[in-house]
């Protein structure tokens, strides 16, 4: 049982950071446009931006503790 729970926390914190980062470049993306649409709203979209991106890497932080808490869980 210990290899199979070693693999699956792999994949649980590899699609963690690759979600995080994925979500946080749409966010980039999307805030660089809206910016350049419409210069004077730059701080609100900076504000929002910011939020979202720490609420998408407190979401990855979570995944790769459970992730550890997985790795914890082999007997070796």
């Amino acid at each position: 049982m210990g290899p199979i729970i070693a693999i699956g926390a792999g994949i649980a914190a590899g699609l963690a950071v690759f979600g995080a980062g994925l979500g946080i470049g749409r966010i980039g993306g999307a805030a660089a446009e809206g910016v350049s649409r419409q210069p004077e709203a730059a701080n609100k979209i900076q504000t929002v931006m910011i939020i979202a991106a720490a609420l998408i890497e407190g979401a990855a932080l979570f995944a790769l503790v459970i992730a550890f808490l997985m790795l914890d869980k082999i007997k070796i």
